[in-house]
């Protein structure tokens, strides 16, 4: 598409602006016009010989979905002439209207589909399911916004054609082998996932968050303090690290951000305003990958009276042993403010973070036994073994931050509970190759006045190995609870104060959740991508459910 590499991505929206961020072949002056005559324009920035731009298109409607148009130096170059795809729909930037309804739909680990024609090994792709089922009706019902919850690319496990491409730059009998290096190896995974026409469509007309996981980065990325101590003395994780993170800032970062943030932001004014910003960019994730406390990646934004809370759960840890925590100190804070400001002001609160904060019951036990066994608690020769097997097993969520599950488990009832409370309190999630969802009680007490559930769902487009079905499944059988007690038992684990239970699921499949959020009415939907025989992939409802209690 000539003039435009990538995009264009529909990222912030509020009641009259969005943002827009595209890649383009040349530097220029990207303009969004659109068709009541609203738009907006701004120049490209420089990364590493990459070009971008991010739009603040003003003057919009409520309740309206305005076609768009993208140009660089005045030539149109979205949509194209030479789109494969002429029978999809305009892009439109819909601008929430005054009945107060939210669409939010969820989920993550996407796996870049294959081309258009050739087998998919992990099934249909739920992304590109949902973009077909809007463009056969654009009218009818959209979400409002696509939360990505983690593992958008997968640094540590290409495809063959990247596989491919990488072996035409480098020797891959050499570190990393054929997991990506440097910069321009994560632009191609970015290139090869939001290509694929149905989802760069879609990726152009639904609002769309994002938060990292792991695999953005690499897998078991920040797991523990030896962990990166083993990850530094090789020869190649510091370019890739820093790659990570600069390429994390200009494709997903940047657009989680208000025009308001972005406005204040020192190192956008800094990249925006050189020739080539990328020793700027450098310089900020190298201060990143040293200090985790330099920066937040973690969000929140408003729509309506629905809160979300993007909390970052990968590099915003602590992870010295005995001090270990999900969050560092001003993270933690910074979260409880967002969460707890205005109380009153919102009906709904999402907690988004990459990973499950309530898991299967033997899964939460495994994960504090093996907290104890690092921290030293039975001894070195034991530390020894809960650090493999940590690693093996990615015990890493937050039941092995034991003080941090139960901070969230508090700041979760702080906000649910009260005359202010809002109707639910859900935690979204993904990472765990599942969907289900989990009801915490307080023993004890009546627990919060809101309603609070644990809603897991992923993956988009991954394979899902039987192993991990069984273990799954008989994690959270009644069997699977008595052995994880013994194991806590052996690691003399603190018992958390809350008990759960699952009330949904397990279900396994490419999937996504939406939830709809009307005043203090809630609907949760689960709908998987199925192909028929001969027919193309469909998402068809699994779960709807009513949320309200």
């Amino acid at each position: 598409m000539a003039g435009l590499r990538l995009g264009p991505l529909l990222r912030y929206i509020d009641g009259s602006s969005a943002t827009i961020w595209v890649e383009t072949h040349r530097p220029g002056a990207v303009e969004v016009r659109c068709a009541d005559g609203s738009g907006g324009t701004a120049g490209t920035f420089r990364v590493a010989d990459h070009h971008y731009a991010l739009v603040h298109v003003t003057g919009l409607t409520p309740g309206t979905a305005t076609p768009y148009e993208v140009f660089l130096d005045d030539t149109r170059v979205w949509p194209a002439a030479e789109d494969p795809f002429p029978s999809l729909p305009p892009s439109v930037i819909p601008i929430p209207g005054p009945d107060g309804r939210v669409r939010v739909a969820f989920g993550s680990c996407r796996w870049a589909s294959p081309p258009t024609g050739e087998p998919d090994p992990v099934g249909p792709d739920a992304l590109d399911a949902l973009a077909k089922r809007i463009a056969a009706d654009p009218d009818g019902e959209r979400p409002d916004v696509l939360l990505l919850l983690g593992d958008q690319v997968y640094a540590d496990e290409t495809s063959d054609a990247t596989r491919e491409w990488l072996a035409t730059r480098r020797d891959l009998d050499d570190p990393p082998g054929g997991q990506v290096a440097d910069y321009e190896e994560y632009t191609r995974l970015y290139y090869e996932s939001w290509l694929d026409p149905q989802v760069r469509w879609l990726l152009s007309t639904v609002p769309t968050c994002m938060i990292f996981d792991d695999h953005d980065l690499i897998d078991d990325w920040n797991t523990s303090a030896a962990w990166v101590a083993d990850m530094r003395a090789t020869s190649w994780w510091h370019k890739r690290v820093l790659s990570g993170l600069m390429s994390y800032w200009v494709y997903q970062h940047l657009g989680n951000l208000s025009p308001a943030e972005l406005e204040a932001d020192p190192l956008y004014a800094s990249v925006r305003e050189a020739d080539d910003g990328t020793e700027a960019l450098r310089a900020f994730a190298a201060r990143a990958e040293e200090d985790a406390a330099t920066v937040r990646w973690s969000y929140r934004r408003d729509f309506g009276r629905v809160r979300v809370v993007m909390v970052d759960s990968r590099a915003a840890r602590v992870l010295e042993e005995g001090r270990r925590s999900m969050l560092d100190p001003a993270e933690a804070d910074w979260v409880r403010e967002q969460t707890l400001d205005e109380r009153g002001s919102y009906d709904h609160l999402l907690i988004g973070t990459s990973l499950p904060w309530l898991l299967p019951n033997l899964v939460h036990d495994v994960e504090a036994w093996s907290s104890a066994l690092c921290r030293g608690d039975k001894g070195t020769r034991w530390a020894r073994l809960g650090e493999k097997l940590r690693r093996a097993a990615d015990l890493e969520h937050w039941a092995a931050f034991p003080e941090s599950f139960d901070a969230l488990t508090d700041l979760v009832a702080e906000a649910g509970s009260g005359p202010d409370a809002p109707a639910t309190v859900c935690v979204l999630s993904g990472d765990v190759h599942h969907a289900y969802v989990a009801e915490p009680t307080w023993p004890g007490s009546e627990g919060p006045r809101a309603r609070v559930l644990q809603l897991t769902c992923s993956p988009v487009h991954n394979a899902i190995p039987a192993a991990m079905r069984f273990g799954f499944r008989f994690g959270w059988s009644g069997l699977a609870r008595g052995l994880g007690g013994w194991i806590a038992g052996h690691g003399r684990s603190r018992r958390p104060g809350i008990d759960w239970r699952r009330t949904g699921g397990p279900w396994f499949g490419n999937q996504l959740m939406t939830l709809t959020l009307d005043g203090r009415a809630a609907r949760l939907r689960l709908e998987q991508a199925r192909a028929g025989r001969g027919a193309p992939a469909r998402l068809h409802t699994v779960m709807e459910t009513d949320l309200t209690r």
